[in-house]
């Protein structure tokens, strides 16, 4: 009976250990609708800074309506490259694409 409490005990916590990653580490959720965003704002960039790219603002979707993101300064990465946020058009819908790194 004690080895079952000691196996059962491992079990939760071996399944627990993923509970303590950040939310960030989930996966994105993809946001489509039907309405298209505004012209993207003009946005004059900070002077550069050493190490790190700038994120131009973006249109996001918020509830029921869209919301100006501004820009922002984002680690530079080794290798890759920054792809801004923006929304594709797909058939009668528009599918946001969040900003990332790509290789």
């Amino acid at each position: 009976m004690k080895i079952h409490h000691m196996v059962v005990a491992a079990m939760l916590a071996v399944g627990t250990a993923g509970l303590s990653l950040p939310v960030t580490a989930s996966a994105a959720v993809g946001i489509d609708i039907n309405i298209a965003p505004p012209p993207p704002r003009v946005e004059v960039p900070p002077p550069p800074r050493a190490g790190f790219v700038w994120a131009r603002g973006y249109w996001d979707w918020r509830g029921h309506r869209h919301v100006w993101v501004p820009g922002r300064w984002v680690r530079a990465r080794r290798g890759a490259h920054w792809v801004p946020a923006h929304w594709d058009r797909r058939g009668r819908h528009y599918h946001f694409v969040p900003g990332h790194w790509a290789r």
